[in-house]
């Protein structure tokens, strides 16, 4: 162990050599980073380490390494004020070891502790916010040892939509996911979630560029292509209409349909589920919407009018008056879309 231990703190000799050459670090300051290490070293190595023993790891060099940056930002004052901006500027050693040490004291410990799932998601949103290019790799290490967390589906799925922007990635993340946690409420929501999100990004990307509605749907077809195998999907919205209908909207409810289709067939019996995705539908204001809103209390109706809590919901929809329970133009209210279908 001692032999590991001095090998590991040898090869940090590069790195310090280049704190104390560029002014960061006294030699004094750098005597005590190798007193810390050596200690945090000879816990990890001990038979069975604790999990806190690689956290207050972590934590000592997330300090030493905010400290570092701090140094570095006087000592380039002092060299600006000199009139040196090229070895202000310079990048070096030091600059990256803190960065990679912490990366490989995560992947020791999430190794160890497989099943730790807060710690797999502390070492992803240090890798997120540090941009340091691991995400993928350390998000499918996740998905490989935790393939039954639908959290983990919808996180990696979250991540390539919104900061990776890989809308084909995101989208085939969630249908993994909902192959093997088929039965779970949030995936089926965050699924429809994030197909309605990128619908209403495109729209307003090209609403941005002055481009036509139809043109819009035409996109989306050629981005779903190769999730619904339809060779005449990229001609869908090329065709306008004489009634001008607005195709763009009529996608959405496409998606929709399908989406709850599918979550209904999974979970039969959630009344909970049911409810989120009328919620989804009230809040995105789709064009003729009501129909599939229809569809849904209705669906509602046959399948849990013998359960106190679907009458209590209904109840509580019709007092919240016309918001979101009666529709302009005439629209059916949910206690008359229910006395309709009584027969």
């Amino acid at each position: 162990m001692a032999d590991t231990v001095q090998y590991k703190l040898e090869r940090m000799i590069d790195e310090l050599d280049d704190l104390e050459r560029k002014g960061i670090f006294t030699r004094r300051e750098i005597a005590e980073i190798v007193k810390q290490r050596r200690k945090f070293e000879y816990r990890l190595k001990r038979p069975s380490p604790l999990k806190q023993d690689f956290l207050a790891y972590i934590d000592y060099e997330t300090q030493l390494d905010s400290l570092r940056r701090l140094r570095k930002k006087s000592v380039a004052r002092e060299l600006e004020k000199q009139g040196d901006k090229r070895r202000r500027n310079k990048k070096s050693l030091s600059d990256f070891a803190g960065i990679s040490r912490i990366v490989d004291i995560y992947r020791i410990a999430v190794t160890r502790f497989k099943g730790d799932l807060e710690l797999w998601f502390r070492y992803l949103e240090f890798c997120k916010d540090k941009k340091n290019g691991r995400m993928k790799k350390v998000l499918a290490q996740l998905i490989r040892f935790h393939p039954k967390v639908p959290g983990v589906w919808i996180y990696a799925a979250a991540w390539e939509f919104d900061h990776d922007l890989n809308v084909s990635a995101a989208r085939s993340l969630m249908q993994n996911g909902l192959r093997v946690c088929p039965h779970s409420e949030d995936l089926w929501v965050e699924y429809l979630r994030m197909e309605l999100t990128y619908l209403n990004k495109l729209k307003e990307r090209k609403a941005a560029l002055g481009e036509e509605k139809e043109n819009v749907v035409h996109d989306y077809d050629m981005l779903l292509d190769e999730e619904r195998g339809n060779d005449d999907g990229s001609n869908a919205g090329t065709e306008v209409s004489g009634k001008k209908l607005n195709l763009f909207q009529e996608k959405g409810m496409s998606i929709l349909e399908t989406i709850y289709t599918g979550a209904v067939e999974a979970l039969p019996s959630s009344f909970g589920l049911r409810k989120r995705l009328l919620e989804i539908l009230e809040a995105t204001g789709l064009a003729h919407s009501e129909e599939m809103r229809k569809k849904m209390l209705c669906d509602m109706k046959r399948d849990f009018s013998r359960e106190p809590e679907y009458w209590d919901w209904l109840a509580r929809l019709e007092m919240t008056g016309s918001k979101e329970c009666v529709r302009d133009e005439g629209n059916s209210s949910a206690s008359s879309i229910a006395k309709g279908n009584s027969g």
